[in-house]
């Protein structure tokens, strides 16, 4: 890549730094992240140094699987690549999450899992006349989407929003770069071998694929898939609609509306982003029989925990040492309380965390240390 002196797009040490902190928001306890702070002012000058003289390049990735609630591929990049992705995000992300729709949801400041759930659940309203009347959803996914991803295709977006010729070459170079050929295997053999070929980067081709487990990636499948949103809202004019990651939603008062929705989408995606709906995961029914989005199910009057979600929490609790209990059960608690009914859940959940010994706040929102 070009040395940033060569045009106006240079950075600043500070900048710099501020990617830092938010890497290490998350990272911090990381074994490439504590070498990277062992020596911190010195690591990120010469990182500085590399990237304004055009010297940087990634270093290798860990890839390992993990099964629950599926086996997956995960790829992380070493501390140091992902503060150049903090980075890269921190100047290009605003320009291109201002032009995003209010709908696309997942990896963009505000829109977690909790936003994506409350607005579907506020368009269901909407459709139904506060569940007045029946309406119908169409719920669908894209097939093995981050393996499928078009780097090309990618490139050319990126191309379209980002003029400045150096910060077009460190996402071009962070596109590209292929974390294969250096990445170091950590884990069991055996949990890889239980992902599909077709879900595996190992198994595909140069141009296609972003590794999942990296900001980067999840920043630039939204900048992927806009092209979609921008479609359906503007093209298809559906005024109810929602997407977060590669899981979207539709709902209209006619179901042969969304099946001619849902045929355009499915001639629109291969054409234009040469990747396809997963036929299997397609579905099409009445709203009132309940819509699982995000991990929550929106049922008439009320929000709920996925069952098989909350089934699995109370199993690893009761499974782990009282050492983890603490920790974990006040994660779980701060996942019930994002649905709009959750008082049942979470007395089963305090119930059981009392056994293991904590003791619970009678709210049943919080767990506390257990007494040596």
């Amino acid at each position: 890549m070009p040395s940033a002196d060569e045009n106006d797009a240079a950075f600043s040490f500070e900048e710099l730094a501020a990617a830092y902190f938010d890497c290490r928001r998350s990272k911090r306890n990381t074994a490439s992240a504590l070498e990277f702070e062992a020596d911190l002012e010195r690591n990120l000058e010469r990182l500085h140094a590399e990237l304004l003289e055009g010297g940087y390049r990634p270093g290798p990735s860990i890839c390992f699987a993990i099964t629950r609630p599926k086996p997956r591929e995960v790829w992380a990049a070493g501390f140091r690549d992902r503060v150049v992705h903090h980075l890269l995000y921190n100047r290009i992300g605003p320009r291109f999450e201002r032009a995003f729709i209010a709908d696309s949801c997942a990896c963009i400041r505000g829109r977690g899992t909790l936003y994506a759930a409350r607005r579907l659940e506020a368009k269901i309203r909407s459709q139904t006349e506060n569940w007045r009347r029946q309406g119908w959803y169409l719920k669908a996914d894209l097939s093995n989407f981050f393996v499928s991803i078009d780097k090309r295709i990618l490139r050319e977006l990126l191309a379209a929003r980002v003029r400045e010729p150096w910060w077009l070459a460190l996402a071009e170079q962070i596109v590209l770069h292929d974390p294969r050929p250096d990445a170091q295997i950590q884990g069991r053999p055996d949990k890889l071998a239980l992902i599909p070929p077709h879900k595996s980067l190992w198994r595909q081709p140069a141009h296609l694929g972003l590794p999942i487990g990296n900001l980067s990636s999840q920043f630039f499948a939204n900048i992927y898939l806009d092209v979609l949103d921008r479609h359906v809202k503007h093209d298809l004019r559906a005024r109810h609609y929602i997407r977060y990651v590669d899981d979207l939603v539709l709902l209209h008062e006619s179901p042969q509306q969304l099946n001619a929705w849902r045929a355009d989408i499915e001639a629109f995606l291969p054409e234009r982003l040469a990747v396809r709906l997963n036929p299997a995961k397609t579905v099409l029914q009445p709203i009132d029989h309940g819509i699982d989005f995000v991990g929550h199910l929106i049922k008439p009057w009320r929000r709920t925990i996925r069952r098989r979600t909350f089934n699995e929490a109370l199993q690893r609790l009761a499974s782990m040492s009282s050492a983890q209990i603490y920790e974990s059960a006040n994660s779980y608690f701060g996942l019930l309380r994002q649905a709009s009914h959750s008082h049942h859940n979470r007395a089963q959940l305090a119930n059981l965390v009392r056994r293991r010994g904590h003791a619970v706040d009678h709210q049943l929102i919080k767990a506390y240390r257990r007494a040596v």
